[in-house]
C-alpha cells in the first residue's frame, strides 16, 4: 500500500515550497490536485508499471481542502498510511509575502482586503487544521530551513518510527510557537540571564545547563515531566498519532529552555526514541 502525504494549508504558507522538497526526496507528488480525483490518482499509481510507493497530493482552495477529509478516511480505511500536513503562518506574514509578490489571494472578494481574505480562508480551514497530522508554521521559515525541516520528517519515512518527536525550546517573548502539543513554561527556574559570566552563553554550554538543571527544583520538574511522556508516549504511539511536539519556554529562548529541552531529549534517545531537537530562538537577543 501507498504512503500518501495530503499537503493542506493556508494560501502562502508553503504548500508549494514543501512539494518541490518532497519532490527532490523522490515523492510523486501532483499540485493543485482536484479532490475529486485524488482516489483515481492513488488507483493509477498503485497499478502503474513501476508502481509510486510515495505520494504528496498538494490540495489546492478551501473548500476542496475541506472535501478532501473524507478522501483520506477512504484511504486509510483502504490500508494506506495517509497523513495530513498543514501548512500555516501568521496572518502579517501572509499579508507580507502577498504583498512582496503582488499577486491576488486566491479567495478574494471584490473590494476587500487582503487581511479579511486571509481570515476568511483561516476559519473555513479550521477542520483540516484539526485533522491535520503535523501542522508546519513557516512563519519565521526561510525557505532553506523549511527545506531542512521536510528533509528531516520525510526523507526516510518508511523506516521511521510511527511517532515522530520533536521537543523545540523557544522564548515567550518572542511568542508562543503554533504547531506544538504540549507546552512546559520554564520561567520558574533560576535565569542565568543575571549572571554576568553566564548571560552571554546559552543553555548548550555546561556552566549554563549545570546552574539551570542543579537545584532540586529542576530535577524534580524535569522528573515529573519524563514521567509525563513515559506514560502518554506509548498511548499516542498505540493510538496511530503520526508526529508529537514538546515545547519547552522561558523568558528569552537562551537559556533555561534550552537546558530542559536538551535534558528531555537525552532521557527520550536514551528510551529509545529519536527525538529532532530545535531550539528556535537560542541566538535571537
Amino acid at each position: 500500500m501507498a504512503d500518501i502525504l495530503v499537503i493542506a494549508g493556508l494560501s502562502g504558507a508553503g504548500r508549494s515550497q514543501a512539494a518541490d522538497d518532497l519532490e527532490d526526496l523522490g515523492w510523486f507528488v501532483v499540485d493543485n490536485l482536484p479532490v475529486s480525483l485524488i482516489d483515481k490518482v492513488v488507483e493509477l499509481s498503485e497499478s502503474a508499471a513501476a508502481p509510486q510507493n510515495r505520494l504528496a497530493l498538494v490540495v489546492g482552495v478551501a473548500s476542496h481542502q475541506n472535501d478532501a477529509i473524507a478522501s483520506v478516511e477512504r484511504l486509510r480505511q483502504a490500508g494506506n498510511r495517509v497523513r495530513i500536513l498543514y501548512m500555516d503562518a501568521a496572518t502579517p506574514e501572509l499579508i507580507r509575502r502577498y504583498g512582496a509578490s503582488k499577486r491576488r489571494h486566491p479567495m478574494a472578494i471584490e473590494g476587500e482586503t487582503v487581511e479579511r481574505s486571509i481570515e476568511r480562508e483561516r476559519h473555513l480551514l479550521e477542520p483540516v487544521k484539526a485533522a491535520a497530522d503535523l501542522v508546519i508554521d513557516t512563519t519565521t521559515l526561510t525557505v532553506h530551513q523549511l527545506k531542512n525541516q521536510i528533509v528531516e520528517l520525510f526523507w526516510d519515512s518508511e523506516g521511521r518510527e510511527v511517532l515522530q518527536l520533536s521537543v523545540m525550546s523557544f522564548g515567550y517573548k518572542h511568542g508562543i510557537p503554533l504547531d506544538v502539543d504540549f507546552v512546559f513554561d520554564v520561567r520558574f527556574l533560576p535565569n542565568p540571564h543575571w549572571i554576568d559570566e553566564l548571560r552571554t552563553k546559552t543553555g548548550l554550554d555546561d556552566e549554563v545547563r549545570s546552574y539551570v538543571l542543579e537545584s532540586e527544583l529542576a530535577t524534580t520538574f524535569v522528573t515529573q515531566v519524563e514521567g509525563l511522556l513515559e506514560l502518554l508516549l506509548p498511548a499516542f504511539r498505540e493510538e496511530g498519532k503520526s508526529y508529537l511536539t514538546v515545547a519547552v519556554g522561558c523568558t528569552g529562548g537562551r537559556h533555561r529552555s534550552v537546558a530542559v529541552a536538551e535534558e528531555l531529549s537525552r532521557w527520550l534517545t536514551k528510551s529509545g526514541y529519536r527525538p529532532r531537537v530545535t531550539h528556535r530562538d537560542v541566538h535571537r537577543s
